[in-house]
């Protein structure tokens, strides 16, 4: 699939001179979320402030309610906010890509747009990374333990949770929560199709990676409506699932020598 276009106002697709100049950049794709966006960007400064050195990167999907308009005036007092946009939607899958590509940190927490995910469990990831310590591309996953939603979507959630583990044998829980943590570069090695964020363990896995899950809260929503439902959540991804086992079938780990670095095997 064709990776999405370059954000107005910078390329998306080059690659910063600058990684590592901080430690974590918040990733944060949003689609129409003018009433939880100034809330959320709020909630992050106050949980990283003063804790690690981060920026915040906002991906704006093409929004039409004013929530442009609203991270401009957000970023008059958040100097560590940058806002990109698509100039057409492209998706969630998309908007990460894009805000991985402009990072300048060596590690990556996402996080929803939606402010059901609570900003102070962004450490808890970087915690648990810390304690981890792996020489393998590493992805933290959150896991909500107490899901806020409506009975019909945790049920949904739970049915797709357990026919993907089963299938994908991804280790994961809950691939539908919006907070992950991982390393910049690892990420864009990754294949990339749409809607290809929901099987991110799968694919870490698939590349040689390790993940590992933490539990995290998980709040109602606020203000406005969910973008997923039954037929671009549920059906899509049955499709998706199918490309990602092949995928992982068409994958080989090849183990290579080096006579430089064994010159007395020659």
């Amino acid at each position: 699939m064709v990776p999405p276009e370059p954000a107005s106002g910078q390329d998306g697709r080059a690659i910063p001179d600058n990684v590592g100049r901080v430690a974590l950049a918040v990733v944060i794709p949003v689609h129409n979320e003018v009433a939880n966006i100034a809330a959320l960007i709020n909630e992050v400064v106050r949980a990283l402030h003063g804790k690690i050195d981060f920026e915040i990167i906002v991906t704006d999907d093409a929004s039409d309610d004013g929530t442009v308009e609203a991270l401009t005036e957000i970023s008059a007092n958040a100097p560590e906010l940058r806002v990109l946009r698509h100039v057409r939607q492209s998706g969630q899958s998309a908007g990460l890509l894009t805000g991985a590509r402009a990072s300048r940190a060596t590690w990556i927490a996402t996080i929803d747009g939606d402010g059901q995910n609570d900003p102070a469990d962004i450490l808890k990831l970087v915690a648990r990374r810390d304690r981890e310590g792996s020489s393998r591309p590493l992805l933290v996953a959150g896991r909500r333990a107490i899901r806020q939603d409506t009975l019909r979507k945790r049920v949904q959630s739970r049915i797709a949770n357990a026919v993907r583990s089963r299938l994908l044998g991804d280790q994961t829980p809950d691939t539908g929560c919006g907070l992950k943590l991982f390393q910049r570069a690892a990420f864009l090695q990754l294949p990339w199709f749409d809607h290809g964020h929901r099987f991110m363990p799968a694919l870490f896995i698939r590349s040689g990676g390790r993940v590992v899950s933490v539990p995290v809260s998980h709040r109602p929503r606020r203000e406005g409506r969910s973008h997923y439902g039954v037929n671009n959540r549920l059906w899509v991804g049955l499709v998706d699932l199918l490309g990602v086992i092949w995928l992982k079938r068409r994958w080989r780990h090849p183990e290579v020598y080096d006579p430089h670095l064994h010159p007395g095997d020659e």
